[in-house]
């Protein structure tokens, strides 16, 4: 069984800490029984807002995708007709990653 960090409490902990102006911004997030990957992006870009072009390339390197969120961004470029480039500016993820997902969950 492998143990999940509960980011719910991590997130209402630092934004209780450092950034209480923004708790009513990720409220709607933060009110969900379970946060996605997705949900777990969205928060960090509201509250740490956007990072610099290396320090993103390296956290880049290192995101994992459980399969629930990769179909989760295959609908939203299906829902929204985005092509591979303009899903993965979305979601800053490589075309060859998309296309290896494509192959393997929408077969």
């Amino acid at each position: 069984m492998i143990n999940i960090p509960n980011y719910k409490k991590i997130y209402i902990d630092i934004l209780d800490k450092k950034y209480p102006q923004k708790i009513s911004i990720c409220q709607k997030i933060l009110n969900k029984k379970i946060l996605s990957t997705l949900d777990i992006i969205t928060l960090n870009k509201i509250i740490f807002g956007e990072q610099d072009r290396e320090s993103m390339t390296f956290n880049q390197r290192h995101r994992a995708y459980c399969e629930k969120t990769i179909i989760e961004i295959l609908e939203y470029q299906k829902e929204y007709h985005l092509n591979n480039t303009q899903i993965a500016l979305k979601f800053k993820i490589s075309r060859n990653s998309l296309t290896k997902w494509k192959k393997k969950y929408l077969v």
